[in-house]
């Protein structure tokens, strides 16, 4: 069969795996620049057994809010849309197991790996200022997703080809593209995008063995597919019988790729067997603890210097060796607790980031309900944002969100606190503030925005920008019902409103819903 039946005979295969209906509908809901906050909770909300793993690892250190959360409404406020999706595919793949033929193919170590994958993948681009980090979990766990769909709807051929890379007759790729006659990476993008996901999420997909293939321009996918090889690499320190040889690729790799520095690479080193561990447990993986990555490479080096050792030398290295170890255990202890990964800054923007906002809330409200005073906040949406994007590219977009945060910044208080909620989302919070003020400050920020000329950063581009803004104040101190994730879900459907009543509009919450514009 040539690559096309191959391809065809996977799609039709009774053992192809199928999307649960609440990923598939969540995929195509979050492609629609009208869905909002609330629709996406009513969806996951469907599925008990799914929203109760969403909460589970929301109330995790796998996040570390400091705030209980109680039910998905208040999730998908507090995490966004994306990590709200991410997590919806993360649960829904996990759950693939065997299919009705028997296997070889060890699927729980497929996953326990992948996830190891995705941990790593997310460590690594986190590092990298200004990348936008919110798809490579998710890219990280299913880059060897064609693996998985060869080994249920190809079972006998892919059998072969683990034989083959056992025997180290071949590499996967090779060993896949002689005895099948195409390769995983391949199926697991044609799969993917017949099951509608963005190229975000296809590309690494298709890239993740050998990024220099991808000739494409987006810096986003350019660097999450950069991100997930890399991760592969540090999956083979931990898991080969040749760490060392992995190790300086991946040190010089890391450096080329994504100018990473040693300090940056040392620390990615230093934390990944840690976080894949906890990881497994916020997932439902029993993950076993692991070495180390600096235990590997000393063992390695001990095995090769005990190959001309005798007897007695041997006993005195391994002791030696054994106290090193030690020592090296109880300062990767103590560095893990004084270690803190949260970093309170959007790096595309240099605004405050999702997480900062959170905090920060919790914080004002507190100081509200004390002062008894009132509290705003703002949500503010780039109209059309998707078509810039689609018209210039994701670089020129990610130049304008941050000419757009510089905007928004010159037309607050200090006091006052931006920070970007997801994508082209923004929020404002404004201390002892009323509903009156709050939909002032808003209008002056929608009138900033509408006369501002926005231009690329090689003036190549100007471009006429509007944002709709949602408005929501409260006095916590004396609302009984009052919560922060019912401000943020009010604030969010008064951003809804606006988009509805066409955009480029300041629409404040209206109990009753008798919806105005300001």
């Amino acid at each position: 069969m040539d690559k096309q039946e191959i391809l065809q005979a996977v799609l039709e295969s009774d053992e192809l795996p199928t999307l649960p209906m609440v990923a598939s509908t969540l995929i195509s809901m979050t492609s629609k620049e009208e869905t909002t906050l609330a629709d996406i909770a009513n969806l996951v909300s469907q599925d008990i057994s799914l929203s109760s793993k969403i909460l589970k690892v929301s109330n995790s250190a796998f996040y570390s809010f400091p705030q209980q959360i109680g039910s998905i409404k208040q999730a998908v406020s507090v995490l966004g849309t994306n990590a709200v999706r991410s997590l919806v595919l993360s649960f829904s793949f996990l759950s693939i197991k065997q299919g009705k033929q028997q296997s070889n193919f060890n699927f729980e170590k497929f996953w326990e790996r992948s996830l190891a994958t995705a941990v790593a993948s997310k460590l690594i681009l986190e590092k990298v200022k200004g990348a936008d980090t919110e798809e490579v979990f998710i890219s990280g766990l299913l880059q060897n997703l064609g693996e998985l769909i060869f080994a249920r709807t190809f079972t006998e051929q892919y059998e072969k080809v683990l034989e083959s890379i056992t025997n180290d007759q071949h590499d996967p790729i090779t060993a896949e593209e002689t005895i099948i006659g195409s390769n995983h990476c391949r199926i697991g993008y044609e799969v993917a995008k017949s099951w509608g996901f963005p190229a975000v999420l296809l590309q690494p997909l298709l890239y993740h063995h050998d990024p220099t293939e991808y000739n494409g321009d987006d810096k986003k996918i350019r660097a999450t597919i950069n991100a997930v090889y890399l991760a592969d690499l540090l999956m083979n320190i931990l898991f080969s019988s040749k760490p060392e040889d992995y190790h300086k690729e991946f040190r010089k790799k890391a450096k080329k790729l994504l100018g990473l520095s040693n300090q940056d690479i040392e620390k990615v080193l230093e934390d990944v067997h840690t976080e894949i561990v906890a990881a497994g447990k916020y997932f439902g993986l029993k993950i076993k603890s692991t070495k180390s990555i600096q235990e590997i490479l000393q063992e390695a080096n001990i095995r090769l210097s005990l190959l001309n050792l005798d007897y007695d030398q041997m006993n005195k290295q391994l002791i030696n060796a054994k106290m090193e170890l030690e020592t090296l255990t109880k300062e990767l202890e103590y560095k893990n607790k004084i270690l803190d990964n949260l970093a309170n800054v959007d790096g595309l923007t240099e605004v405050f980031n999702h997480r900062y906002f959170q905090n920060i809330l919790d914080q004002e409200i507190d100081r509200a309900i004390r002062q008894d005073s009132f509290i705003a906040l703002i949500l503010a949406d780039i109209d059309h944002f998707k078509n810039f994007n689609d018209s210039y590219g994701h670089q020129a977009g990610d130049y304008i969100l941050k000419e757009f945060c510089i905007s928004l910044k010159s037309a607050l208080r200090k006091y006052d606190t931006l920070a970007r909620y997801g994508g082209e989302e923004f929020a404002i919070i404004l201390p002892a503030t009323n509903l009156d003020e709050a939909l002032n400050v808003a209008e002056k920020l929608r009138s900033v925005i509408n006369s501002t000329l926005f231009k690329a950063e090689d003036q190549s581009i100007e471009y006429n920008l509007t944002a709709s803004f949602g408005v929501t104040a409260s006095r916590p101190g004396i609302e009984d019902d009052f919560s922060k994730s019912t401000l943020i879900a009010r604030t969010d459907e008064a951003l809804y409103e606006a988009k509805k009543q066409g955009r480029n509009k300041v629409i404040p919450w209206n109990a009753k819903k008798k919806w105005f514009k300001f």
